[in-house]
């Protein structure tokens, strides 16, 4: 449930509140609006007697939640909750352009798209160092050693990395070098991998699986926010239906209705949604015309050499097109993408 707190409500009546939330053994999460605070108290689905909460000192009234997902709803949080990613704001209504390889291949490789997604117009670099493949003999990635190179990267280009997590044992060590945890498809419910990552406190990217529902994706979602981790950026990145003219069916409609029911930053990925280059620049134009908050998008040098999924991947040239595309699309609906950082000096 909802404790909505009176505009003047002081902090010593809301930490009181807090407090009887807690002794009565449930979880007290605090969200602070610009007129009003608003705990939800969270329990393990039991019924929660209101009665005592509505007679205390600084409460104006105390709601129901009707969703299974409790934090990542609207009516926990009614306004779009934003959070610092290395000197960006997330969720503004701005646009958030993540870009960069599937996989780290090599030092030079890792380099030159960064130094190419960021002088196009990305704020974020992606690139996996540990690669969750359908086949036990497909590149797995270069494992600690992608992670320095997407750390030289950042130190070149000043752009903050996003990398996949695969395991709750790899969360330790890929805090120390990424600023993004991104959850692909298929561990969207690896919940011990939820845990963990929701313990780290670091912003996370959670991908929808393939066969997820919406309500599968929010629920996920709360796993991560039940640790007090609310710098959760969802994703949606295609669903498997029985179509077979692209790699997945991009779900376009998940990003109003995903607007309409989460405060949570919602993030299209046309590259997977699609598996074709060809297609990802019109997926995209469309996803943000949809309401988008961001993109991420698979961007090579030389596609034709990738060791996973080359075909998706655009080229430089063809990514700073999408970008033009984005900002003409993202203008006409009254949006803008978020501007860059000042360049960083060249080391």
């Amino acid at each position: 449930m909802m404790i909505i707190m009176r505009t003047e409500a002081t902090q010593s009546q809301i930490a009181t509140v807090v407090a009887h939330v807690e002794e009565q053994g449930l979880r007290a999460h605090i969200s602070r609006g610009a007129e009003r605070t608003v705990i939800g108290a969270i329990g393990d689905g039991r019924p929660i007697n209101r009665d005592p909460y509505i007679l205390m000192a600084g409460v104006d009234r105390v709601v129901p939640i009707s969703r299974s997902y409790k934090l990542a709803s609207r009516e926990f949080c009614p306004e779009d909750s934003t959070f610092p990613l290395d000197g960006l704001e997330v969720n503004t209504g701005e646009v958030l352009l993540i870009a960069g390889p599937c996989s780290v291949e090599s030092r030079s490789q890792i380099l030159e798209s960064a130094q190419a997604v960021r002088e196009a117009g990305a704020h974020a670099l992606r690139g996996g160092a540990f690669k969750p493949r359908t086949s036990p003999y497909s590149f797995q990635g270069l494992g600690e050693e992608g992670l320095e190179m997407l750390a030289e990267a950042r130190e070149l280009t000043g752009l903050p990395i996003v990398t996949e997590v695969m395991a709750p044992e790899q969360v330790s060590l890929i805090v120390k070098y990424a600023d993004v945890l991104q959850i692909g498809a298929r561990n969207m419910q690896n919940y011990a991998l939820l845990h963990a990552v929701g313990e780290s406190g670091h912003p996370v990217l959670l991908k929808r699986g393939m066969s997820a529902t919406i309500d599968d994706l929010l629920m996920a979602a709360e796993y991560i926010l039940s640790h007090g981790n609310d710098r959760v950026m969802l994703c949606e990145r295609g669903i498997r239906t029985f179509e077979t003219a692209t790699r997945n069916t991009t779900d376009i409609n998940a990003i109003p209705v995903l607007k309409s029911l989460t405060h949570l930053p919602v993030i299209l990925d046309p590259s997977h949604g699609t598996g074709h280059w060809e297609y990802v620049n019109a997926i995209a134009r469309a996803g943000i015309a949809a309401g988008a908050d961001g993109l991420i998008v698979e961007v090579h040098p030389n596609p034709e050499e990738a060791l996973s999924d080359g075909g998706q991947s655009l080229r430089p040239e063809r990514f700073a097109e999408l970008v033009t595309q984005v900002k003409a699309i993202a203008e006409a609906m009254g949006r803008k993408l978020i501007p860059q950082p000042g360049p960083k000096e060249m080391h």
